[in-house]
Formats: structure tokens, C-alpha cells, sequence
């Protein structure tokens, strides 16, 4: 029985050790703020661009809608 207990405290003392290490370890902390700040750029970009991308269409639409006139009238 002593043996039993003597290898579960060896356990629970490379458990805690286990848990301290990764609880000091920020690298991977680093990885998910800087991949939650880039999805908060690409979603603020996308939202602008499609916001945006009717308006850029109407204006390239204009603009080729003026210049066709213009050619059909010069000839």
C-alpha cells in the first residue's frame, strides 16, 4: 500500500509540475492573441470591401457607361 502511495504522490507532484510549466509557457497565449487580432483585421477589411464593392461597381459602371458614349458619338 505504501508503494501505491508513494507513486501516486510522484504523480501528482509531475502533474503539478506538468501544469506550473505550461501555466509560465506564454508563447502559446501569444499565438491566439495575435490570431484573434488578425481575424479582427481580415473581418474589418472584409466588411469594408463589401461594403464598398457596390459602390467601386457603380463607379466603374458610370465610367464605362460615359466613355462608350463617347466613342459611339465620335464616329
Amino acid at each position: 500500500m505504501e508503494m501505491n502511495s508513494a507513486m501516486l504522490n510522484k504523480l501528482i507532484v509531475r502533474a503539478k509540475n506538468i501544469l506550473w510549466r505550461l501555466r509560465q509557457n506564454k508563447s502559446g497565449q501569444t499565438i491566439v492573441e495575435y490570431s484573434l487580432l488578425l481575424l479582427l483585421v481580415v473581418s474589418g477589411a472584409i466588411l469594408i470591401l463589401h461594403s464598398l464593392g457596390s459602390r467601386v461597381e457603380q463607379v466603374f459602371s458610370a465610367i464605362t457607361s460615359k466613355l462608350d458614349n463617347g466613342n459611339t458619338n465620335s464616329y
